[in-house]
């Protein structure tokens, strides 16, 4: 449920933020208002329905993925269906984040969805497993430049009272997606079969397109200051972001081939991710330095370590279960209410003196619910167990997932937005990239590889590898604790704000 170019400072007091973003405010947009006031209402509207694609396309996809994997025999391979859709959009991030800041949001957000669609198609399509994961990096490419595209639109068309708001009905979008995504997905996987799923969504991008375009190229197209001069392109940036991009795939193909010759690829991955991620994540990130570079971090940690747990789920509940992939997807369901409700708490003007405490509960949570998660390998435990798991976890997610977005943007001139968001969102693709990598390694490692043969046709376990879910599952649930800490340092003390790394 889920996510960009930084700048090489650190984080920005409150005062020089505010002000150069009241000045983004579109003319007619008083102090109060509302995001469904008449000066947001198409654009709230439009960018929310984007949103709602994609919310509807990560449940569905989700829920197909097992019989997916199985019926290609890229069960191995099954991360890589995931991470290949994060690895190319950490590129699509950072040149979204330069064209946004040079151009407007308008260009990147129209080619995005465009990559998305044709990235389902190719994947629906799809003979072998290798071709299906290149179909998942054509949309990954796009989804990286619609995201930090929607970013650039929250910064500039909407004041910093309405945006916790606009995140929360984010977050809302999520709802409807969760319960109606895995049942008809699962519907039309038993009954037609899984291509369907995947060639059928892009016939859905029309409608949120025609909705957010033309509202986006009236409130927030064009550069942030168009009476600067356009800056140039950033090839030091771009090339970063293709180093970051390769380095991870390299660091995924490592990991899932598990031979002594995969140490060359993975130091070569190694040797180009290091200093690409050094010189595209703020300052201090590495080490959780107080206020944006902790923001950002957090926002990796939070994502990378939930996503990789929840790719796992549903083919956990598939083979060792013995549940139809719409019984698996299902079990999720109720976790897109739970994302929305945190959200809403967050957004609540009560919680703003409270947010690190919040963001801090939220960590524990999500910690409590990946554990929890793999309890359910034992027989005698209740599948809806993970239900329940799920819900809290969601819950914590969405206060978490919201609340660094609020404060990036809180942290960032209207200039910088795109190149902040870029950042942020670079955290949370990569962690995912990485974290699945590492999952997908162990999970291969101890037997994962021979999961999907232990499934008969009919969909029933006839096999047990908990071994291989648990190395997955309880890792990231020390990840999300070490998140509990950063959470803790996410407002900059005067001092770190000047500090040099």
């Amino acid at each position: 449920m889920s996510a960009l170019e930084p700048r090489d400072v650190a984080a920005t007091t409150d005062a020089d933020a505010t002000a150069p973003q009241a000045a983004a405010v579109p003319s007619g947009s008083a102090g109060g208002g509302s995001v469904l006031d008449r000066g947001h209402r198409a654009l709230s509207i439009g960018i929310v329905s984007v949103v709602l694609l994609i919310a509807f396309e990560a449940t569905a996809v989700g829920t197909a993925m097992p019989v997916a994997a199985r019926e290609l025999d890229g069960v191995p391979l099954y991360a890589f269906a995931f991470s290949a859709y994060f690895t190319t959009s950490l590129f699509g991030m950072v040149l979204s984040g330069q064209w946004a800041d040079r151009s407007g949001p308008l260009g990147p957000l129209g080619v995005g969805m465009s990559c998305f669609a044709a990235g389902l198609l190719l994947s629906g399509t799809a003979g072998a497993m290798w071709l299906f994961i290149l179909g998942r990096a054509v949309q990954g490419l796009g989804g990286g430049l619609v995201i930090v595209a929607l970013y650039v639109v929250i910064s500039r068309a909407y004041e910093e009272h309405l945006r916790p708001a606009i995140m929360a009905a984010f977050a809302a979008s999520w709802v409807v997606p969760s319960v109606v995504g895995p049942l008809a997905s699962g519907t039309i996987t038993e009954q037609l079969g899984w291509r369907w799923v995947f060639v059928g969504i892009p016939a859905l991008v029309v409608f949120p397109l025609a909705l957010a375009l033309p509202a986006i190229r009236r409130t927030a197209s064009g550069p942030a200051d168009p009476d600067a001069p356009v800056a140039a392109w950033d090839r030091r940036r771009i090339r970063l972001a293709l180093a970051i991009s390769l380095g991870a795939a390299l660091l995924q193909y490592a990991g899932q081939e598990l031979r002594w010759l995969s140490l060359l690829p993975a130091a070569a991955g190694a040797a180009l991710l290091v200093p690409a991620v050094r010189g595209l994540l703020p300052r201090g990130t590495y080490r959780a330095a107080r206020g944006l570079p902790s923001v950002v971090l957090l926002r990796g940690i939070a994502a990378g370590s939930f996503i990789a747990a929840e790719s796992f789920v549903p083919l956990m509940l598939v083979t060792q279960r013995g549940l139809s992939p719409t019984l698996a997807g299902l079990s999720l369901a109720v976790g897109g209410l739970t994302w929305a409700l945190g959200s809403w708490v967050q957004s609540r003007p009560r919680t703003e003196p409270y947010r690190e405490r919040l963001v801090v509960g939220g960590m524990v949570l999500v910690a409590a619910s990946i554990a929890a998660a793999p309890s359910v390998l034992m027989e005698g435990v209740p599948v809806w167990v993970v239900a329940v798991a799920w819900a809290f976890g969601c819950f914590g997610m969405g206060m978490v997932i919201a609340s660094t977005s609020v404060l990036l943007l809180k942290l960032s001139a209207p200039e910088e937005a795109g190149a902040n968001s870029a950042a942020l969102q670079i955290s949370d693709g990569l962690s995912n990239v990485l974290l699945l990598a590492a999952g997908g390694a162990a999970f291969a490692a101890l037997g994962g590889g021979a999961v999907g043969h232990a499934v008969s046709a009919a969909g029933a376990a006839t096999g047990s590898h908990p071994a291989a879910f648990a190395a997955v599952f309880l890792p990231m649930a020390g990840v999300a604790a070490v998140g509990g800490w950063v959470a803790t340092r996410l407002h900059a003390h005067e001092a770190d704000r000047v500090a040099k790394d």
